[in-house]
């Protein structure tokens, strides 16, 4: 088979370039066939680094045709100046700010980083602080802050708890805690000691036994932690004390974090 070539995506921004890339990046999972390798420019604020840019991809496009340029810039002369890039250009601000003018019957504010707005201080101090929070209550530590907690994940080592509770943290100001399910929990059906007044904030995260045993010898490879039949103990256990208690579960072994975020959120809500 015909190796597919390598096709550069380019996502720039006059701010962090966050909001851009994720943009970028959705439409782009619609091919999954796609070699894409992604480049990230962000604070192209003014003319002259728009110009550096179109310096770069002119000698970036002598080596990889077909380059896409995806942009979220305000400022017309940036915008122009990087329209002028040897790629096919995406502008994912402009025409879409234009429809929503006419709607509302008012011009944008047109401003670098509106989306990540510091004006809004309460809500970035509230993600701090739950990010805070997530790190200090993560792996089982803090249960005695398990009072404050909004969820607590539970499921077995590598099942994705800490990724997810520090997701839900920084990008949705969830308190997230998170206890790992060890030998002793699984001595019996009963639910683990710091667990037990808060049954009703608990969400399980379960994975297929294989897909663990390859995460856990990435990590610690040949021990009796990374086999496949103490994995397939583990999650048979966990997955009985789950039921037991009828605890809410999401099978993490396909699924992104921020899909394993959403199933939660709607959970909460």
């Amino acid at each position: 088979m015909t190796p597919i070539p390598e096709r550069v995506v380019v996502v720039v921004s006059d701010h962090t370039g966050i909001t851009a890339e994720s943009m970028a990046r959705a439409l782009l999972a619609h091919f999954p066939q796609q070699n894409l390798r992604y480049l990230l420019r962000p604070f192209v604020d003014s003319v002259a680094k728009a110009n550096d840019l179109v310096r770069e991809l002119n000698q970036l496009s002598q080596q990889s045709p077909g380059t896409l340029l995806f942009s979220t810039v305000n400022e017309p002369d940036v915008l122009a100046a990087v329209a002028q890039a040897p790629a096919v250009h995406y502008d994912l601000l402009s025409h879409n700010l234009a429809l929503l003018e006419a709607e509302l019957g008012q011009p944008a504010v047109r401003q670098p980083g509106g989306v990540h707005d510091m004006a809004d201080s309460q809500k970035y101090l509230g993600r701090m602080e739950a990010l805070d929070f997530a790190l200090a209550t993560d792996d089982g530590v803090g249960d005695r802050q398990y009072g404050q907690s909004d969820v607590i994940l539970i499921g077995v080592s590598r099942a994705g708890k800490t990724p997810t509770s520090l997701f839900l943290a920084l990008q949705h100001g969830i308190r997230a805690s998170n206890y790992p399910l060890a030998e002793d929990d699984f001595e019996s059906v009963a639910l683990p000691k710091p667990l037990e007044p808060y049954r009703s904030k608990l969400f399980a995260l379960t994975i297929d036994p294989r897909r663990l045993h390859a995460i856990r010898t990435q990590r610690k490879a040949g021990s009796q932690y990374a086999s496949l039949e103490q994995c397939e103990f583990e999650v048979r256990r966990a997955e009985r004390l789950f039921q037991q208690w009828n605890i809410p579960v999401r099978d993490t072994t396909s699924s992104s974090v921020e899909e394993i975020a959403t199933g939660i959120l709607s959970l909460l809500r």
